[in-house]
This record gives structure tokens, C-alpha cells and sequence, in this order.
């Protein structure tokens, strides 16, 4: 399952399945973007051909929460 990210935009600030995500080295990001949790789908694992960046913890736990309110999953 993958969530996919996207430009920011000021206007998904309202959204609680739009996750701000800021670039930092870790995760390859070069400006700040959003992951999208409703917008979740599955990809097969081969068609990710290298890892571009990692997301550390704390984005990843926003992520989950965000999914958690699309999914209406109590976490």
C-alpha cells in the first residue's frame, strides 16, 4: 500500500488526510510536499526500482493518523 505525495499547496492545510511533509536530507525531498491519504492505493513492489528518501517516524505517525480518518479506523 502506498500513500503518494504531492506539491503543497496552502489549501490542504484544511485537510486532515493532506500530511505536510518538509524536505530535509532524509527523506529526498526538495520542497515541501504532502502525502495524500486519501488517495491510498496498492503497487506492486516491483515496479519501485530504487529508494529515493525515507520518511522518519513522526511523519510516518501522521500519516497513519491521517489514514486512520479516511479508513474511519479508530487508532
Amino acid at each position: 500500500m502506498i500513500v503518494p505525495i504531492t506539491e503543497w499547496k496552502d489549501r490542504y492545510a484544511v485537510a486532515p488526510w493532506m500530511v505536510r511533509l518538509e524536505p530535509d536530507a532524509e527523506n529526498g525531498l526538495d520542497k515541501p510536499s504532502a502525502a495524500d491519504a486519501f488517495q491510498v492505493r496498492s503497487v506492486a513492489q516491483e515496479r519501485f526500482a530504487q529508494r529515493l528518501g525515507k520518511l522518519a517516524d513522526t511523519a510516518m505517525q501522521e500519516i497513519t493518523r491521517a489514514l486512520a480518518v479516511v479508513l474511519s479506523i479508530e487508532l
